[in-house]
C-alpha cells in the first residue's frame, strides 16, 4: 500500500468508526468525501481499509467492508484452482475455446479472472492456492474451511503421477507445510489451520469409470462435474463430443455408489436443440431415475472467436439463444427443480468483449430471478433456500424459529436416496442437510458391499463460515444441525434398511469431527458399525 493510500485509509477508518449506525452507502459516502478534501483520484479499497484495523475496532467494520458479502455464506470458502492446459482425450467439442495450443485450459478463453490468476503463477497449485487465500483473508473472509476445485479439462486424463503432484501441492499451501507424499499432505490435512472441507475435480462421462473414480477417491476428492451438457445422442455427435447418454447413466451411478457428490454440467441452445428440446432435457435428468444430480451449473452456449461454431455462426448456420431467452428458459426450469438439488451457477465468466453471439450480460441469474417475481414464483433449490443467501436474499436474519426435521426419499440409479433436512418451515429457509445413500446393485467399492453399508455421500450446515471450534453470534454453524442429522441418518440405515455399516465420505479436513461420533478410517472413508450406540 502507497504512503498516500494509507493515509487516506486511516482517515477513512476513523471517521467511518465515529457513525453509530453504519450501512455500505455510507462508507462510500465517506470515501468520496475524503478524497475529494485531499484532491485525490485515488480510492483505497476496502481490503485497505481493513488491513490497517485492529480489534476491537476491526470486528465492527469487518461485516461491511468485506467485498462479495455472498462469498462464504454456504458454509466453505472455494478456491478454484487450474492444472496446466492439456489436450481433451476425444479432440475438441465444436463450442470449445481455450487448449494448449493458445496456452490456455480447454473452455476457456484467457480473460476469465481464474485464468488470469493461473497465468501469474504458471498453474503452479502451490501459488495458485497460496496467493488466492491472502487475497480472501485481505478482503476480510475466514479461509479456514476451503473446498478445492480444480478446474480446467478433464482431469482423470491428466497422467496420474501429475494429478496427485497437483493436489499434494494445493494442499501444501493449505496445511503451509511441505509434505514428502500425497498420503503425508492428506493426513497433514486433517488438522491444519486451513481445513480442507472438499476437493472437487471436473471431468467428462466417459471418464468417470470405476478405474478414474477409484484414483479419484485416492487423493481425497468428495465431489465430481460432469460435463453432461445435454441428453441427447444427436447433438452429441454434431457437436464432436465423442461419448453418449449411456455414458452420462453409467457415470452418474457409479460416482453416486462410491459416495461422491455428483454435478452436472448442462449447456442450453446447443447446435440441434431448441428451447423445447432442452426444456425436455431438463424435464428428464430428475424424472428419470437413471440421472438425477445432486448439483447444476447451467452455461447458454456461447459463440466464441477461434471455434468450429464460430465458424458456423459467420455462415449463419447457428444462432445462440438471446440473454431474454436464456433467462426465460432457466426460469422455466427453475419451476421443477427439486428440492435435494443446488443450482450452482447459471452463467460462465467470459468478458463481453471474448464473446461473439449469445448471452453477453454478466448477470444472467439476477435476470432469472426477476424473471420469476414477474411470474410471482420463486426457485426452490438449496442454493435459493439457504439461510445464508436468504438473509441476503430476502432479507431472512438469525431469528429464525421453526426450523423442523424434514425427509425426502427418491430413487436414483438403482440406490435409494434420503434428503434429510432441518428447515424453518414457514419461511422455507435451509439450515443443513445431508444426503444418505443406500447404494444400488452396481456399487464397486469393497467398503460398501463386502458389509452391506449404507454411505453419507453429504452433511453441510449452512449459514456464515465459522473459524474450526468457534461461534459467532447469528450464525447457524456449529449448534448440533449437524450432528443430529447424522444421527439420524444413522437410525434409517439401521432400523429402515437393514444396514450394520455407516460410511462417510468425508473430506480431509472433517475426518476429525466424524471421529467424535466413533467413526474411524476405512479406505478413502470414515465408518462406524451401526451396532455401536450413538454417541
Amino acid at each position: 500500500m502507497s504512503r498516500v493510500s494509507e493515509q487516506l485509509s486511516s482517515e477513512i477508518a476513523s471517521q467511518l468508526l465515529v457513525l453509530e449506525s453504519l450501512t455500505r452507502e455510507d462508507i462510500n459516502r465517506v470515501k468520496l468525501e475524503i478524497c475529494r478534501k485531499h484532491h485525490s483520484p485515488l480510492i483505497p479499497s476496502n481490503s485497505d481499509i481493513l488491513h490497517l484495523l485492529h480489534e476491537p475496532e476491526l470486528s465492527r467494520l469487518k461485516p461491511l467492508l468485506k467485498a462479495k458479502q455472498v462469498r462464504g455464506m454456504s458454509g466453505v470458502t472455494t478456491v478454484a484452482v487450474m492444472p496446466k492446459p492439456w489436450a481433451c482425450p476425444h479432440g475438441k467439442c465444436s463450442y470449445c475455446p481455450g487448449g494448449p495450443e493458445v496456452g490456455v485450459p480447454r473452455a476457456y478463453t484467457g480473460k476469465e479472472p481464474a485464468v488470469m490468476r493461473a497465468l501469474e503463477t504458471e498453474y503452479d497449485p502451490y501459488l495458485q492456492v497460496e496467493r488466492r487465500l491472502s487475497q480472501l483473508k485481505a478482503i476480510g473472509h475466514v479461509a479456514d474451511k476451503v473446498e478445492l476445485i480444480l478446474v480446467g479439462g478433464t482431469f482423470p486424463f491428466l497422467p496420474r503421477d501429475y494429478q496427485e503432484h497437483f493436489v499434494k501441492r494445493c494442499l501444501d499451501a493449505m496445511n503451509d507445510a511441505e509434505a514428502i507424499s500425497l498420503e503425508e499432505a492428506k493426513v497433514i490435512a486433517e488438522t491444519a489451520q486451513v481445513r480442507n472441507v472438499g476437493i472437487t475435480v471436473e471431468t467428462r462421462p466417459d471418464w468417470s469409470r470405476k478405474s478414474h473414480v477409484d484414483h479419484m477417491l485416492s487423493m481425497g476428492v468428495t465431489r465430481v462435474e460432469i460435463g453432461v451438457q445435454t441428453l441427447y445422442d444427436d447433438v452429441y455427435k454434431r457437436i464432436h463430443r465423442d461419448h453418449t447418454v449411456a455414458d452420462v447413466a453409467e457415470a452418474t451411478g457409479t460416482l453416486k455408489d462410491s459416495g461422491l457428490k455428483v454435478g452436472y454440467h448442462m449447456m442450453l441452445g446447443l447446435p440441434g436443440c431448441d428451447y423445447q428440446r432442452d426444456l425436455e432435457a431438463f424435464r428428464r435428468i430428475f424424472e428419470d431415475p437413471t440421472f438425477k444430480p445432486d448439483m447444476l451449473k447451467i452455461y447458454p452456449c456461447l459463440v466464441t472467436p477461434g471455434t468450429q461454431l464460430h465458424e458456423e455462426w459467420r455462415r449463419g448456420e447457428y444462432q445462440p439463444y438471446s440473454t431474454e431467452e436464456s433467462a426465460r428458459l432457466i426460469a422455466d426450469v427453475k419451476q421443477f427443480i427439486p428440492r435435494w438439488v443446488r443450482i450452482m451457477r447459471i452463467q460462465r465468466e467470459i468478458p463481453a468483449d471474448g464473446i461473439a453471439d449469445g448471452v453477453k450480460r454478466g448477470n444472467l441469474r439476477q435476470l432469472v430471478q426477476k424473471e420469476l417475481q414477474e411470474r410471482g414464483t420463486r426457485c426452490h433449490c438449496i442454493r435459493c433456500r439457504e439461510v445464508g443467501q436468504a438473509s441476503l436474499r430476502r432479507e431472512i436474519n438469525s431469528t429464525i424459529t421453526h426450523v423442523e426435521l424434514q425427509r425426502i426419499s427418491y430413487q436414483a440409479s438403482t440406490g435409494t436416496e434420503v434428503f434429510l433436512s432441518y428447515e424453518d418451515v414457514e419461511l422455507d429457509i435451509l439450515v443443513g442437510y445431508l444426503r444418505l445413500r443406500i447404494p444400488g446393485e452396481k456399487a464397486h467399492r469393497s467398503e460398501i458391499i463386502d458389509q452391506d453399508a449404507a454411505i453419507v455421500r453429504e452433511l453441510h450446515v449452512f449459514g456464515q463460515t465459522v473459524p474450526v471450534g468457534g461461534r459467532v453470534e447469528g450464525a447457524f454453524q456449529h449448534k448440533g444441525y449437524g450432528s443430529r442429522l447424522l444421527q439420524e441418518s444413522e437410525r434409517i440405515a439401521r432400523e429402515e434398511f437393514k444396514r450394520e455399516k455407516m460410511l462417510v465420505i468425508s473430506a480431509l479436513g472433517t475426518k476429525p469431527y466424524y471421529a467424535r461420533f466413533g467413526y474411524t478410517h476405512d479406505g478413502p472413508y470414515m465408518s462406524k458399525r451401526l451396532s455401536q450406540a450413538y454417541t
